[in-house]
């Protein structure tokens, strides 16, 4: 097994690095207070090829192995976990499960404007009754001629404020309840189609998270996704992947937490000397790289379960549930680091601390995760 990454991955974590700290850095504090999207910095996003990342190359994308595309959004949500958010989102659940289950007509009509940033995507599951039971979507597709027509109303969409480009989630009749729903590309332009507020959120401000409608939203039989009823196939394989993504967002948010305290720690003074010669604040700094390492290395081995064709759902759920939980726990050392300080606004450390907490709630929360987890232990012969 060999622990050092390769020449590949240290240009790219050397690239996105340099972009974030130049890019997203300058403006991170202000696009959080106002929870605005910076549209400039994505125009500066997509010749770099950050919203394509998981599609193929002949459309346009980079094709991106996992430990690169983890790397990504590890370091873009270092700086900025709401631009992460945007991206892994986009690429992991909004483009991967087209190039994954898309029809040649499909992939080439959709992907070259997800791969160009163009349409940004977003995923379309979570309802009012519907979050971790994936089984309680309301929104029906009924079919009529060669179209369907849409019905419903989604909840707390990522990128749902600036998405192009929806994989939307909804009922077509069928007696068997695993093959009850199907997944319909649908674009912003359709006719039903229509955004409500962007949320006021606690974290990822910069994210624009919306409601979506859809009211009599007419899509042609072309834009269904798979076969009809394929909605939970397709569900479950573009939640793995998505659990990469949060996985490594999680670990860019608690790597910036554990810069931020080394570096207050050794400039902070107390009693006359650093703050960082104190065992309690070593023991802290201690931790929080120690558990970092682990996290990385659980990630790692999803990513490298998927490039190898192998089963990694229960590692990407591995991943995701430590992950997340790791950048919860880190940001609260850190805040504790900082005093007073670091439940300022003055300080990145009090943003890590609000953005962490939803990466447990969002792909399947922790609760999820275990449960996800537990089966695949269980199911294993003694």
């Amino acid at each position: 097994m060999d622990f050092n990454p390769c020449m590949k991955h240290k240009v790219v974590r050397k690239m996105v690095r340099e972009f974030a700290e130049s890019e997203l850095a300058p403006i991170v504090y202000d696009i959080d207070k106002d929870a605005r999207f910076p549209w400039e910095v994505i125009e500066k996003m997509k010749p770099l090829n950050f919203f394509g990342l998981q599609i193929p190359k002949a459309y346009g994308g980079a094709e991106a192995d996992s430990i690169s595309y983890a790397i990504t959004i590890e370091e873009l949500s270092r700086v900025s976990a709401a631009l992460g958010l945007c991206v892994t989102v986009h690429n992991s659940v909004g483009a991967y499960p087209i190039a994954c289950f898309g029809t040649d007509l499909q992939k080439k009509r959709f992907l070259p404007s997800l791969a160009g940033g163009e349409h940004i995507g977003a995923f379309c599951l979570t309802e009012a009754n519907a979050g971790s039971d994936a089984g309680g979507v309301e929104t029906h597709a009924v079919k009529q001629g060669n179209n369907y027509i849409i019905n419903g109303t989604k909840i707390f969409v990522t990128n749902g404020g600036v998405c192009g480009t929806a994989l939307v989630f909804a009922l077509t009749d069928s007696p068997d309840p695993r093959r009850a729903a199907s997944v319909f590309i649908v674009e912003n332009d359709t006719p039903g189609f229509s955004v409500g507020e962007i949320e006021d959120l606690c974290g990822m401000r910069a994210n624009p998270v919306s409601s979506l409608f859809f009211e009599d939203c007419l899509v042609s039989k072309d834009h269904l996704l798979g076969s009809r009823g394929d909605g939970l196939k397709i569900g479950l394989a573009a939640l793995d992947t998505g659990r990469i993504g949060i996985a490594a967002q999680a670990l860019g948010i608690a790597q910036a937490a554990f810069e931020a305290s080394v570096k207050y720690s050794k400039e902070r003074q107390q009693f006359k000397k650093p703050i960082s010669s104190f065992q309690t604040i070593q023991n802290y700094l201690a931790d929080m790289t120690t558990e970092i390492d682990a996290a990385r290395l659980l990630l790692y081995r999803a990513c490298a379960l998927k490039d190898t064709g192998r089963p990694f759902g229960p590692e990407a759920a591995k991943a995701k549930l430590y992950c997340s939980g790791l950048a919860k726990r880190v940001t609260d050392m850190a805040v504790q680091i900082h005093g007073g300080y670091g439940y300022s606004r003055e300080y990145d450390v009090e943003r890590y601390f609000r953005d962490a907490k939803v990466t447990e709630i969002y792909e399947g929360t922790s609760e999820v995760q275990r449960m996800v987890i537990a089966r695949a232990v269980l199911s294993q012969p003694v």
